[in-house]
């Protein structure tokens, strides 16, 4: 018994590298740093500018009127921030993103005037319908954004809005029907 033992921790040892036929790793090839194809200055300023976006989203989700319009105030204040200059694209491209931000920052503004929380919705539905187009046509590539629609919006004409999570919390209805949406696109210029 002690023979048989002994043979089979030889031919383990033999078979776990105790020969000289060491198997090499070949070293791992370095992988390219990401890089935007926008200035870093710009994609700052974006992301600020999207994040009062989607702070403006979640007013709506909890159906704050205070709450929205301070969130507009600080959108429109980032729209008129924005650099556009810095945007890697042609001269046309660059003025349609700036006609895009004329958009968000006047309906901003328009929103913080407006009376009652339906009318917010309603100037929040063109600023987010402009914000789509925006992120599009900035190829705005630091992050995921996700477009989801409410059929159910404005006495069911539907209406659209912009999330960073695929996670469907609808700004049109708050907790009447929080869940209520889908997912219809991603935008996700990452690596492109």
């Amino acid at each position: 018994m002690k023979k048989y033992i002994t043979i089979a921790i030889m031919v383990l040892a033999t078979a776990c590298g105790g020969s000289d036929n060491k198997v090499t790793e070949e070293p791992k090839k370095e992988e390219p740093l990401e890089q935007s194809k926008n200035s870093a200055a710009f994609n700052e300023k974006f992301s600020n500018f999207l994040a009062n976006y989607y702070h403006l989203k979640d007013a709506f989700v909890l159906s704050n009127e205070e709450m929205a319009a301070t969130s507009a105030k600080l959108l429109a204040a980032s729209a008129d921030s924005l650099q556009l200059d810095e945007v890697k694209a042609d001269a046309s491209i660059v003025d349609m993103a700036k006609g895009y931000v004329q958009t968000v920052s006047s309906e901003a503004n328009a929103l913080v005037g407006e009376k009652d929380l339906e009318a917010k919705r309603k100037s929040f539905q063109m600023i987010s319908d402009a914000m789509y187009d925006l992120v599009r046509t900035v190829r705005f590539d630091k992050q995921v954004v996700y477009h989801q629609f409410c059929p159910m919006a404005f006495n069911d004409a539907g209406a659209y809005w912009l999330s960073q999570s695929s996670d469907i919390k609808n700004p049109y209805f708050g907790k009447k029907m929080l869940t209520c949406g889908e997912v219809k696109d991603s935008i996700d210029f990452k690596g492109k």
